[in-house]
């Protein structure tokens, strides 16, 4: 992409915040959608929850970015807790699609954050961008984010939606959590570890959004995962592998659900997604596999 202007909700978080350093190191102008009052050129106002934008901020920017949302895991399920995961998804995105679509001069793409958590339940069955919605909280949540981007593909503006599975970082996420832990040699595997989990390398994730970004032939939903899910078993040996400490502390599942409660499922749960059309357009990932995702992460 030429120097361009590029909009980022969400641009504190584990990804959006990359995502900014990647793009300005290019030269590319970024600003960022607050929800308090600016303090630069840079920053545009919004309130997710009321469903507002400044428009007038956004004008003049080739792509949109919606990164913005509630962290899965960052408390417990509670009916109030889900309804806050569901508005600052789909609340969000509505406000940032209309805005999109309500501008004289729309930006030539709108790349929309969503999630694995779209397929639900797969088991073993390995799932592409083809397979339908699954079942449960998380199945139905992603499918009324992907929703609420609506407004900006109907008014011929190219939309992405990029479903993003368990990114391989320290900085924030699961992951963020299992580094302290393997490193104090308490990590292990969770439940009976044959559940798959697809993860991504930070690197390969904001690499992913700028392919996205980039390609004008390519639009729709786009599973941001490596090419080969693992069980949570194989994820742990290779964590216990790559940070040199033993990795017998297993977590029984009656444990998890005890402490987790409801979001022990989403832990528990497999979810062998691929990302076939990521890979049909020609992108190539840096850290593919698993160990070197760990020491990419460092």
């Amino acid at each position: 992409m030429e120097r361009s202007r590029i909009a980022v909700a969400g641009a504190s978080g584990l990804i959006g915040s990359a995502l900014v350093r990647s793009l300005a190191a290019d030269g590319h102008e970024v600003v960022r959608l607050v929800r308090r009052e600016p303090r630069g050129a840079d920053e545009v106002r919004w309130d997710p929850q009321r469903r507002y934008v400044d428009t007038a901020g956004l004008a003049g920017c080739d792509a949109v970015v919606n990164l913005a949302a509630a962290g899965v895991g960052d408390r417990r399920w509670t009916p109030e807790y889900k309804r806050l995961l569901r508005d600052s998804r789909v609340l969000g995105t509505a406000a940032l699609a209309e805005a999109v679509a309500a501008l004289p001069e729309p930006p030539r793409v709108f790349v929309n954050g969503s999630a694995i958590g779209f397929y639900g339940e797969t088991g073993d069955r390995v799932v592409d961008e083809d397979a339908p919605p699954g079942d449960g909280f998380l199945a139905g949540l992603c499918v009324e984010w992907e929703e609420a981007a609506e407004p900006a593909a109907r008014a011929g503006v190219r939309t992405v939606l990029a479903r993003t599975g368990l990114v391989v970082a320290r900085g924030g996420g699961a992951w963020g959590r299992l580094f302290p832990l393997f490193r104090a040699g308490l990590g292990g595997r969770l439940g009976d570890g044959r559940q798959y989990w697809s993860y991504i390398a930070l690197h390969d994730e904001v690499a992913a959004l700028r392919h996205l970004l980039d390609r004008a032939d390519l639009s729709g939903p786009f599973n941001l995962t490596a090419p080969q899910p693992l069980t949570n078993r194989e994820i742990t040996a290779a964590m216990g592998r790559v940070l040199h400490r033993p990795a017998v502390c297993a977590v029984p599942a009656p444990v998890l659900r005890a402490v987790l409660g409801e979001m022990a499922g989403d832990v528990l749960g497999s979810q062998r997604v691929v990302p076939r059309r990521l890979l049909e357009s020609g992108f190539r990932f840096a850290f593919p596999g698993i160990d070197e995702a760990i020491r990419a992460a460092g």
